[in-house]
């Protein structure tokens, strides 16, 4: 890896790895609807002039169905259900619980006529992945807030079916075009959800609710996106996806030195085998050699995108 792709690995595993701590930090003050809208309507504002000046945003804007699809499982559900959940269980276990995203993605594949030819060691990476899932649910959280699991889990499934809906739909639309758009419907949706409920703040939010809205907006989001494309064009989208085992760690190590979160041994223990199961779940077979086509190359670029976005 050269000098300028470690730099751009390292600043984008920082920027995917912090979400669910700056999340937990505005749901203190914020209502999660309100932590949503100021998120994804801030990232827009800086994204959409980007997309404009690429010439981005016409053929994103023609494909509006799968688009408007993408956004809802990707970005309207889940980042809602995120913020909730991080009211009731701590970031760190936030971030280990959504490294599950490649096992959910089997599923997703099987649903979508896409099914992935399994091998041994997938079947392992399974349940591998599943048994860190349950120690974490079972030993960390203590089944103590099931609803916020619960939550979680549709998050998950949420980030591994919008960049299949990319895959399979839209494979040939530009990434930060989809981005852009997708961010800017979203918080369309979510002014009169927050109106609607009541969710916009009386008085200003503390200094520390402001800045954590900005890096989860600026850095979280959209310049993270940049850098994922920088990262790609450096050093190919199969390397780069070696990113998503290091954003987990990121979050642990956050929650526990900006917010006094526990690291127990269950945590590191549900880490270890989620991290493992993920890894395994999404190896190739040695025994397939031909080069992926420009649909796979597509879903390979999207689904390292969104396993660590939002996020």
């Amino acid at each position: 890896m050269t000098r300028r792709g470690l730099i751009l690995f390292i600043a984008l595993g920082i920027a995917w790895g912090i979400p669910y701590l700056f999340i937990k930090v505005a749901v203190s003050e914020l209502e999660p609807a309100m932590v949503v809208l100021a998120r994804s309507g801030l990232a827009a504002i800086l994204l959409l002039p980007l997309a404009l000046f690429r010439r981005e945003l016409a053929p994103v804007l023609r494909r509006w169905r799968p688009i408007l699809a993408y956004t809802v499982v990707e970005i309207v559900i889940p980042w809602f259900f995120l913020s909730s959940a991080e009211t009731r269980i701590p970031s760190s276990t936030a971030g280990l619980l959504i490294s599950a995203v490649p096992l959910a993605g089997v599923g997703v594949g099987f649903l979508l006529g896409r099914p992935a030819k399994m091998s041994g060691l997938n079947w392992l990476g399974i349940t591998l992945g599943m048994a860190g899932v349950a120690t974490l649910v079972g030993f960390e959280i203590g089944g103590s807030d099931l609803i916020a699991v619960a939550q979680v889990a549709v998050v998950v499934v949420g980030y591994a079916l919008g960049p299949a809906i990319l895959a399979k739909w839209v494979p040939e639309l530009p990434g930060v075009g989809v981005t852009a758009v997708s961010l800017g419907v979203a918080a369309l949706v979510y002014v009169p959800f927050v109106a609607f409920t009541g969710g916009f703040p009386t008085a200003w939010p503390s200094a520390p609710v402001i800045v954590a809205i900005v890096v989860l907006a600026v850095i979280c989001s959209a310049l993270a996106f940049v850098l994922m494309v920088a990262l790609v064009g450096e050093i190919g989208p199969v390397r780069m996806s070696a990113i998503t085992y290091v954003n987990p760690a990121v979050a642990i190590f956050a929650g526990a030195i900006f917010l006094g979160e526990a690291v127990t041994v269950w945590t590191i223990l549900g880490f270890a085998l989620v991290l493992s199961g993920s890894y395994l779940v999404t190896r190739r077979r040695k025994d397939v050699i031909a080069p992926a086509g420009p649909e796979e190359a597509v879903a390979e670029v999207m689904s390292t995108e969104d396993l660590t976005s939002g996020r």
